[in-house]
């Protein structure tokens, strides 16, 4: 394997749909009804939102490839959290997600390195990630990078709705 992180480009929008649907899907499908998760991976992943995703300043996608096959990405920008504590200039972690076959040789840990060091380029600032709650492995992960849970936020896949953590890195906490 020749793995390498690039930052995504407009012309990446298709790329960049189909991983994060293959890795949305790889990790959470069997959660849903099958109609309820086709019906969120068309609205969420369209190749025409994630291009307006990588077009729109402010906003930053990285792809983790194999050989110039994409089998991960990370993606970040405002934050745009529902929790009343968000000002803005925060900056949120919005998508890291590795297929399970490229999980645990530190490629998620890169990916999320890259996003970090983009949202933080210009100085610190506080950082926020919205994770499953039955996620305790990425719970542990973020709790590592100074990570701490400040509330709860619902995320909506068709009927289901799924109790997410809404986690913070204040600019001051890093580790």
């Amino acid at each position: 394997m020749a793995l390498a992180i690039r930052r995504a480009t407009p012309a990446d929008a298709a790329t960049l749909a189909e991983i994060a649907a293959a890795t949305f899907t790889e990790a959470f499908g069997h959660l849903y009804p099958a109609e309820d998760l086709d019906a969120f991976l068309r609205a969420s992943y369209a190749v025409d939102r994630q291009r307006v995703i990588l077009e729109t300043p402010g906003y930053a996608v990285w792809l983790l490839e194999d050989d110039g096959v994409a089998v991960g990405h990370a993606a970040a920008g405002p934050c745009g959290l529902p929790n009343p504590a968000v000002r803005p200039g925060d900056g949120e972690l919005k998508r890291l997600y590795v297929l399970a076959k490229y999980q645990n040789g530190g490629w998620g840990g890169r990916l999320f390195q890259a996003a970090m060091d983009w949202l933080l380029a210009d100085g610190p600032r506080t950082l926020w990630i919205g994770v499953w709650e039955n996620n305790p492995g990425a719970q542990r992960f973020y709790a590592r990078h100074g990570f701490v849970k400040v509330g709860e936020h619902t995320f909506p896949v068709g009927r289901v709705v799924d109790r997410e953590f809404t986690l913070r890195r204040e600019a001051d906490a890093a580790p």
